[in-house]
């Protein structure tokens, strides 16, 4: 797998925000200001929009069934003139709004090909209320997994039209992409079988972070179901949970960064396999999930 070569529609440059449906908002928010220490940064009776740092949001909730990952917002570089222009061209629908929610008011939508999952494009945020950092709260969204019927266009879709770049590669059904100096932005997982979100993550500053934060999950009663542990893919390291939604939350630190795109590979680690360390396709083993080695194994049905 490379790097498409053709020039994208649009260069993806930040993963934005996810919107989640939850039949029992309240629960949701407490959840996320009680326990993540997120900031809510707009709130009505049917949703609410949390932060975790500067801009608007990184989560929107609403109300509404129990649907995980219902849009994902990208930031991107080119203007919405240009994106709206390449992407028609491109063939692909292409709807531009400016009542999506507060602090995105001029947002380009098209739908995920496979999912029809609402893609929202925009250029920047309005800011957040939020003035630095406390001690427990997350540093940002840092990606969002999902299930795919088709992989292969999938991942076409978003190297070609959206820019991202191919990272690793589980085995021939579970791919990596960043749309930046990180690891992953997105990846996804093929499969007959299941679909929607597999999981999201929320970044930590160091290890001292995510193990106060995992101390303070547990004086509020949240468990751990997988980790601490340490990837393969990427080399972060890692712990999940379950949201009172019963979606999967990835709490992570250590990712991996490349700072040279030319160079193509990742910054030295010491906890890497080869020097020097680049995007690769890894085989289906307990190491690959785990460096560490798991408790259990989680599912790779797929």
């Amino acid at each position: 797998m490379t790097a498409p070569e053709a020039e994208p529609a649009v260069r993806v440059s930040k993963l934005g925000y996810v919107a989640f449906q939850t039949p029992d908002l309240d629960r949701m928010v407490e959840y996320y200001t009680k326990v993540l220490d997120f900031h809510v940064e707009e709130r009505s009776a049917d949703g609410a929009f949390l932060t975790t740092g500067a801009d608007h949001h990184c989560v929107v909730l609403t109300t509404g069934g129990t649907r995980a990952r219902s849009a994902v917002g990208y930031e991107v570089q080119d203007s919405l003139d240009d994106a709206r222009r390449r992407l028609q061209e491109a063939g692909y629908e292409v709807e531009r709004r400016s009542d999506i929610g507060p602090g995105t008011p001029d947002v380009l939508v098209l739908d995920e090909p496979g999912t029809g999952v609402p893609l929202h494009l925009f250029t920047a945020q309005d800011r957040s209320g939020v003035e630095g950092y406390p001690p427990l709260r997350p540093t940002k969204l840092g990606h969002i997994a999902a299930f795919t019927p088709e992989l292969a266009s999938m991942q076409k879709f978003y190297q070609d039209l959206l820019g991202f770049r191919w990272s690793d590669t589980i085995g021939d059904f579970f791919v990596f992409l960043r749309c930046n100096a990180d690891h992953h932005a997105a990846n996804f997982m093929a499969s007959s079988k299941f679909e929607g979100m597999h999981h999201i993550a929320y970044e930590m500053r160091d290890p001292n972070h995510l193990i106060t934060m995992l101390d303070h999950m547990g004086k509020n009663g949240v468990r751990l179901h997988w980790g601490p542990g340490r990837h393969g893919p990427g080399h972060n390291l890692f712990t999940y949970h379950k949201d009172p939604d019963g979606n999967t939350i990835e709490l992570f630190t250590q990712i991996d960064v490349i700072h040279d795109e030319s160079k193509g590979h990742w910054e030295p680690r010491p906890w890497h396999e080869t020097y020097p360390q680049g995007p690769r396709t890894w085989e289906v083993d307990l190491a690959t999930v785990n460096i560490w080695g798991p408790v259990h194994q989680p599912s790779l049905d797929h």
